[in-house]
């Protein structure tokens, strides 16, 4: 049974999605650690009597204060929680492709 073109268009078309999909969610699961990375590093600096800390850029460590280490950490933690957000809109977006294609699908495999 030769299968029609729009189909197979269609079934590529959710492949690329289902492909798409995936990455969205490694690079949302990736931001997620981060994020716990950042928050223990904080509650760490929140322990600390220190004045200072030492954060590693590239290849040496570097002796901050604490409070300038917090505030980079701080931002850093808002700037992925923006992308995690964004990417959520996204996954958002594609999921309800998927579903709209997989609908068309079924409709045209029965």
């Amino acid at each position: 049974m030769e299968v029609p073109e729009e189909t197979k268009r269609m079934i590529v078309e959710f492949q690329n999605y289902q492909q798409q999909l995936q990455g969205v969610l490694i690079q949302k699961e990736s931001l997620k650690l981060q994020n716990m990375e950042i928050d223990r590093a904080l509650e760490e600096l929140e322990k600390t009597k220190q004045t200072s800390a030492y954060k590693i850029t590239g290849q040496i460590m570097i002796s901050k204060p604490v409070k300038e280490l917090k505030e980079e950490m701080n931002e850093l933690k808002e700037m992925i929680d923006l992308r995690v957000k964004n990417l959520e809109k996204g996954e958002e977006r594609i999921s309800t492709k998927l579903k709209d294609l997989q609908e068309k699908l079924k409709e045209v495999i029965k």
